[in-house]
């Protein structure tokens, strides 16, 4: 069986390694007995290394006092950290890399044989991660892994290679500590029916019972590695807060592989986790506005709209059993949306496959077992249809209908969704659907926004309390970086002035205008225009007469 777990793409400077000459070396401090495993380790082949645990223990650790000597040093700020994942070096340049930096190109060398020991020991060897990473009666973990967690925190901060690897190896290591991968484990050797690529799920107790102290089956314990998973998760979630592209690359294998234990999504989710992934994979999927300012334009390769969304499916498998995660996934809407636009986007049949998937589970879930605190608003599938309805999803679902899909799970979440949302949508009235579409923040050009939705209903917009609580939030919008959310905003605005009583008045005293002004020299051309007519709206007595 192949190694498992997420992928580490090569080192740039990889046809350097067979080079490395370790006696010149002498800041790293390696022993004669270490160089010779060393050594020894490049001419066997990896499964002759990790047959005994021992011998496997002692290599691990030798790579990682690797990486810790050489950070110690000065690894990390050399020439092999500036050097780009998507193109490798050649041989020459391999070799000047290793003249020039050999420090970065030995960190980059035992990141890589230490993945290539886990995922090697994931393949079912005999000798496990458990035995080689955590020590002693009890399993602790051994204290080398906080050379990894130096990698992220300190050295290497343009080193795309070095982080994304030395997460990665973390989160594998850290995660075969969790209760659930031991239970998970167990029941698919029992049952070949079971399904390795759907994530298991328990409830809150069972999770955050940190007082489990060992995993007997894997030698290891949970206890010991719950801090270090805390400062995993946290970094992981402080680079998701960042928008560039280069940051989704490097903690996406990281976070794909806290997604496998129950444990690990939870402190995900504890640490804002849904939050700043949905918003990293709406940011991610939506095209560059017409305004054409792309300095801030995310862009992300079709397999990184599907690791990121196959992370948010996976954390779906914990809404039944979470109020707190179903609280997460429901803020501000941006799960459901950045799920929505996956689908009506469709980059590629994969993606949309999990986003379905992902979709289905926030429209069937249920708040019936684990309601949550009282007092605290209960969230359930109910409240995510209502989200899904105002991102369109039904126009979407409906076009997906006339597609041919082969694959039946497909198929069969289309079905699903379309029923679920037809049904809700039958009870809500076109104010409802425009009320919760504005409350999402949302906004989309269709039916409720043109003259003859706000003919009728622009009275609405007052609120039960005479808030115009509408109104406010639209004005808010006027805000959105998104132009055309901002498009829209101006457009229902001057909308709502034409046909509510005194309009003018309320839409000034309220801020509106203020907002509105500025927009008028926007670069996008299309908000221009909308905030052209709606200044006009309120400052005419008649607009069918300059319209």
């Amino acid at each position: 069986m192949a190694g498992r777990g997420p992928v580490l793409a090569p080192s740039p400077v990889a046809l350097a390694f067979p080079h490395i000459q370790w006696d010149p070396l002498a800041s790293l401090r390696l022993t004669a007995q270490e160089t010779a495993l060393l050594r020894m380790a490049e001419t066997n082949p990896i499964e002759y290394t990790l047959a005994d645990s021992r011998d496997a223990a002692m290599y691990a650790r030798v790579l990682l006092k690797l990486l810790a000597e050489a950070a110690a040093a000065g690894a990390g700020f050399g020439q092999v950290s500036t050097l780009p994942l998507s193109s490798p070096c050649n041989e020459s340049e391999a070799l000047e890399a290793l003249a020039s930096d050999p420090l970065g190109v030995v960190s980059h060398y035992a990141i890589t044989k230490l993945h290539s020991i886990i995922t090697t020991l994931m393949s079912g060897t005999g000798v496990t991660v458990g035995t080689v990473f955590y020590v002693g009666k009890d399993g602790v973990l051994v204290d080398q892994w906080k050379a990894l967690l130096r990698i992220l925190n300190k050295g290497g901060r343009g080193d795309v290679f070095a982080q994304s690897g030395a997460a990665l190896c973390l989160a594998l290591i850290l995660v075969t500590a969790c209760p659930s991968m031991t239970t998970a484990s167990t029941s698919t050797n029992k049952s070949d029916t079971t399904t390795a690529s759907t994530p298991t799920s328990t409830t809150d107790s069972a999770t955050t019972n940190t007082n489990t102290n060992t995993n007997r089956a894997g030698s290891a314990s949970y206890a010991s590695a719950v801090e270090p998973l805390e400062a995993l998760t946290a970094w992981i979630v402080s680079q998701l807060k960042s928008a560039t592209g280069s940051n989704i690359g490097i903690v996406v294998p990281a976070m794909t592989a806290l997604m496998a234990a129950t444990e690990t999504r939870h402190l995900f989710s504890a640490s804002g986790g849904i939050k700043y992934l949905a918003r990293q994979l709406r940011a991610s999927s939506k095209k560059t506005s017409s305004g054409g300012n792309e300095t801030n334009a995310v862009h992300a390769t079709v397999q990184q709209l599907y690791e990121l969304t196959f992370c948010l499916w996976c954390m779906s498998y914990e809404l039944n059993g979470s109020p707190n995660i179903r609280a997460d996934f429901a803020k501000d809407g941006a799960a459901t949306e950045a799920l929505t636009i996956m689908v009506s986007s469709a980059p590629r049949e994969k993606v949309v496959r999990v986003a379905l998937s992902a979709l289905v589970n926030l429209a069937t879930c249920s708040a019936e077992e684990f309601p949550g605190p009282a007092g605290m608003t209960k969230v359930d599938g109910g409240v995510f249809l209502t989200d899904m309805l105002a991102c369109k999803l039904l126009k979407s679902i409906q076009f997906l209908e006339e597609r041919q899909f082969t694959d039946p799970d497909i198929v069969e979440d289309i079905k699903t969704l379309h029923k679920l949302l037809a049904d809700n949508y039958k009870e809500m009235s076109r104010w409802e659907v425009y009320k919760t579409e504005v409350e999402s923040g949302h906004l989309q050009w269709g039916s409720t926004h043109t003259e003859a939705f706000f003919k009728e209903n622009a009275r609405m917009i007052e609120g039960k309390d005479s808030d115009f609580k509408i109104l406010k939030v639209l004005i808010a919008l006027l805000s959105s970086k998104d132009d055309e959310i901002a498009a829209i905003a101006c457009y229902d605005i001057g909308e709502f002035v034409r046909f509510y009583p005194n309009g003018k008045a309320i839409a000034k005293r309220l801020g509106a205008k203020e907002l509105v002004m500025p927009l008028i020299e926007h670069e996008n051309v299309d908000l221009q225009r909308h905030a052209l007519q709606a200044v006009s709206k309120m400052m005419v007595n008649n607009w069918e007469y300059v319209k």
